[in-house]
This record gives structure tokens, sequence and C-alpha cells, in this order.
């Protein structure tokens, strides 16, 4: 069975003009059960996170500060979001519920969350709409439970997973690749283990092309044990953001490479949304409803 976590608190109220489209948390749920892919009992609310786990991956300074509200004025600033009790809480949701989707993409195969994604989270400091970063945070949960050997990272936002690079550039069982737009945020890039830097305007066919050369080489090289998939769909030609030229098939498509390898391989995968900045909601919606079809296609 397919499982998500998502809860309440995912849906943020922020002010009328930011850019982050807090909404795509509550419509996309009602659009997958509205058309069948999942239903009510499909969805978890994630249990209270375990601070340990945080502390495994964050500063301690940082954390304690960040559950104070004390961060400094150009902290605040580079996260993107006003710092509130709330956003907090919201983001410690989501953390545990990428932990706990872990946990089922072990029994299931596969797990989502609706939300997640946060890999511009660095171990001392949030940036770019991301304070605690959730794939690194259950990537270190399943090696400190020895419920995983070799963890393999596909982030495929827009943007350079550049926390998540620096947060596992010293631990050789976790391999952090990212497929990102060259130009684009963060203009000073972290080294992954592997970064793929891709040219303004890239279409459909490159980037398909070089995602299955690439999935297929990290196959070999990597021998993962467990996948986390950054499914940002910011590499949409809509996006306001992204700078690529990939249709929402295209996006489709690149999922399937993903979510197929998975499967075909015995691979358990969680997906995590990221990012998705396209001006009409309906792109963003239906490219990240996508991805859980397909997920409910090809391990269902």
């Amino acid at each position: 069975m397919l499982r998500i976590a998502w809860k309440e608190n995912y849906v943020l109220p922020l002010p009328a003009n930011h850019r982050f489209p807090m909404s795509k948390y509550e419509v996309l749920p009602q659009q997958l059960m509205y058309e069948g892919t999942a239903k009510s009992e499909n969805f978890f609310a994630p249990r209270a996170a375990d601070l340990q786990a945080v502390l495994r991956v964050h500063d301690r300074d940082y954390v304690h500060r960040l559950f104070a509200l004390s961060l400094t004025d150009r902290e605040v600033r580079r996260t993107g979001f006003p710092l509130t009790r709330a956003l907090v809480e919201r983001e410690v949701t989501i953390m545990q519920g990428t932990v706990e989707s872990a946990l089922f993409a072990r029994q299931y195969g596969v797990a989502m969350n609706i939300a997640g994604g946060t890999h511009h989270a660095f171990a001392d400091r949030g940036e770019g709409f991301c304070l605690l970063n959730d794939i690194a945070i259950a990537a270190q949960y399943l090696l400190d439970h020895q419920l995983a050997r070799q963890i393999l990272i596909v982030d495929l936002d827009v943007h350079q997973g550049n926390g998540t690079a620096q947060i596992f550039r010293d631990e050789p069982r976790v391999f952090t690749f990212s497929m990102h737009g060259a130009n684009n945020y963060p203009l000073q890039k972290e080294r992954s283990n592997w970064d793929i830097g891709l040219p303004d305007f890239t279409n459909d066919a490159f980037y398909l092309k070089t995602l299955d050369a690439a999935l297929k080489q990290l196959l070999d090289t990597v021998q993962p044990d467990f996948i986390f998939f950054q499914s940002g769909v910011d590499i949409l030609e809509t996006d306001t953001l992204g700078k690529l030229a990939v249709t929402r098939q295209g996006c489709k498509q690149r999922d399937r490479l993903v979510l197929e390898l998975a499967k075909r391989h015995h691979i358990p995968l969680v997906a995590s949304m990221g990012g998705g900045y396209s001006p009409d909601f309906r792109d963003i919606i239906e490219a990240h409803a996508n991805t859980f079809r397909l997920a409910q296609e090809i391990f269902f």
C-alpha cells in the first residue's frame, strides 16, 4: 500500500505576495483523493519528532536557537520565511514524515511525503525555504539504526542540493547526486559526490538522456540499498525560477525513470516533493500528482 505523509500543519499562512506556493500542500492530497490515486487510508500523520534524530544532522546551537525563535535577522532572511513557532513545528513535522516514510518504504517498497525535499538546509543554518534537512535526517536515521548500508540521494530539483552535499561530504555511506540548473540558485555550489549542471533551456530529450545514463552508472558504482528522491517540479519550462525547458510530460518521464529503477532492482525509495513555482497553479499540482500516480502504477 502506498503510504503518504501529510498533516494539516504542512499548510502555513504566509503573506499574500510570498512566492512560495504553500497552498499546493492542501490541494495536492485533495486532488489525489478526488481522482482515486489515493484514499484516506493511504495518508498518515507523522508523529512527534525525535529531537535526537535532528541533532544527529544539525548543529546543537543552531537547533537550540531555531526552536527558541532566536535566529538573527540575517539568518531569518536567508530562509525566506518569517520565523514563527508554527513554521518550526511545520518543519519538524515534515522531517518526521520523511523518517516515517523511510520505514514504510522498507515495508512496501515506496513511500512519499507531500512536502519535504528541504535540501538547502545546512548542518548549521537554513536557507532557500529550508530550515531542517528532512532527507539528510531520514538518511542518517536509517544508518544509525542499521536499516540501510549504502544510501543514494537522487536530487532532481532544479536547484543544487547544497545543504545535503555539505552534510554528507565526509560520509561514504551516503552518495549525493544532484542534477540541476548550472546557472541557478545557489550561485556558489557545494560539491556533491556527483553534480551535473544543466545549461539553461535544457529540453526533454537532453534531460532524459542525461538522467538515464547517470542512473545506470549510479546503480553500478554506488550499489545502493535505499534511495531518497528529491522530486522538485521546478524543472518545468513554465517555472518562474527554473530556467530549464522540460515539459510536464518530460517531468513525468523523469519520475518514471527513477521509480522504475528502484522497483526493478528492489531498492526501497522515499520521494519528497521539493520545489515548484509555475505561475499556473495547475502545472504545479499536475506535475506533483504525476509522481504519486506513477508510484501507484509501478509499485502496486
